[in-house]
């Protein structure tokens, strides 16, 4: 498959790049800035997201947004970045578009009223980006004509966790793996991810995993 990872240069985005390289995929890198894509074996688009056009995807079979904002001023990025990924993609769902997403808009109910960034033991420093991202998922959720499939991680998502390949998958609702927890490493993650990307099991929906 011809895949295309926005972001390539960040933590995620680099699991993410290695994992697709790994199993033999066509991986382009979408990123600012060339020179932080470290692997020889990818070609590279060097362009800021918000300048991508439909010409930039329409060759791709797969684009997975990568993209990150953390600090108070950017986190308005999250619903403006994907509004527009969207926007590029409406009417051209041979393109699925696979997106990076957050822990905090999991549903810790089967009434699917209480989300866990609503419940008193979320983290206080993490509203902020949780109701960013959730913000933009509402969005994604109602726009119609583009193939998308969005993927949250545990809530401990750990950028240096062990590569087990090995993890569980759930839906809207918050889980745990076996010993209880809530976590999953960025390696794992991008297992899931591109495991999803080759099998299509989620079209026009959320998923999440935890780790074993």
């Amino acid at each position: 498959m011809k895949i295309a990872i926005i972001g390539a240069s960040g933590k995620e985005g680099k699991c993410l790049t290695e994992e697709t390289v790994l199993r033999g995929h066509d991986v382009t890198a979408i990123v600012r800035d060339a020179q932080k894509v470290k692997m020889s074996d990818v070609k590279i688009l060097e362009k800021d997201l918000f300048d991508l056009t439909y010409n930039d995807l329409k060759n791709f079979n797969v684009v997975i947004d990568a993209f990150g904002a953390w600090t108070p001023e950017t986190l308005p990025l999250h619903q403006k970045s994907l509004n527009h990924l969207a926007g590029l993609l409406k009417n051209h769902e041979e393109i699925r578009l696979l997106v990076v997403g957050g822990a905090g808009s999991l549903y810790v109910d089967s009434d699917h009223k209480i989300r866990l960034m609503d419940t008193p033991e979320f983290p206080d420093a993490f509203v902020p980006l949780a109701t960013a991202m959730g913000i933009a998922f509402d969005d994604l959720k109602k726009t119609e004509g583009v193939n998308w499939t969005y993927l949250s991680p545990a809530a401990d998502f750990a950028a240096d966790g062990e590569r087990t390949g090995k993890y569980k998958l759930g839906g809207d609702e918050f889980i745990v793996n076996s010993a209880g927890n809530s976590q999953i490493s960025y390696a794992d993650y991008a297992i899931a991810m591109i495991d999803e990307a080759e099998n299509g099991k989620f079209l026009k929906q959320r998923f999440s995993v935890v780790s074993e």
